[in-house]
């Protein structure tokens, strides 16, 4: 069930603000009680997203956990995406979109030449930018960690069968999702550079990320 709830918060209070190009990577530390709103500037974008506890990145977002635990296949407002080891990462407290995928995975140039076709192999894919992310961070990450993640404003249904459908998008410009830290996290976002889907109206476009203290 979808959950439509805006947010409180002025962006003329917060404390940090990136744009992020389609196909470009964003990862940084978000703080216990600090929350993270990401933004969807032209609609129909998908930020595949991963989150590890920064004092232990082998405790990271499970999305089976997350499912199991709220007897919930999409995230909205009200969600806990929980890790792992069974713990609380970040509450979902606002969301304009109202739903987003948990099942659909990261493109990679694997995947591309399975869907689509084989000269699709060579174009960039969500996988080159969560390599590139965890590259960047440092030691504490690496290719085993990129596990399932987080599609937020991508619209992947489940049929009665179990199969899954890659459709239009159901976002906006200017539609956003807000989650409040648990504990200090690590957020790797892929802003996704997916040419042959429709997940991004078959044109990537830039998202933000925007963080406020408590």
């Amino acid at each position: 069930m979808s959950i439509l709830t805006e947010s409180p918060l002025s962006t003329e209070d917060a404390i940090y603000r990136k744009v992020i190009l389609a196909g470009d990577f964003w990862v940084h530390e978000i703080k216990q009680g600090q929350t993270l709103r990401i933004l969807d500037l032209e609609g129909n974008q998908a930020a595949d997203t991963l989150f590890y506890d920064a004092k232990d990145p082998e405790n990271r977002y499970s999305a089976s956990d997350t499912i199991q635990r709220q007897a919930a296949l999409y995230l909205t407002t009200g969600t806990t995406l929980i890790s792992s080891q069974g713990d609380p990462l970040l509450t979902i407290t606002a969301d304009t979109c109202g739903r987003h995928d948990t099942v659909g995975g990261a493109c990679s140039r694997e995947s591309n030449t399975m869907r689509y076709a084989h000269d699709k192999e060579h174009m960039h894919a969500c996988r080159d930018s969560f390599i590139c992310g965890i590259q960047h961070w440092g030691p504490d990450l690496g290719k085993r960690d990129i596990t399932c993640n987080i599609n937020f404003f991508m619209n992947v249904p489940v049929t009665p069968e179990g199969k899954l459908t890659f459709e239009d998008g159901i976002s906006a410009p200017g539609r956003y999702v807000e989650l409040v830290a648990e504990r200090d996290v690590i957020c790797l976002i892929s802003n996704c550079p997916q040419l042959n889907n429709p997940c991004n109206g078959y044109n990537p476009t830039p998202v933000e990320v925007i963080l406020w203290d408590e």
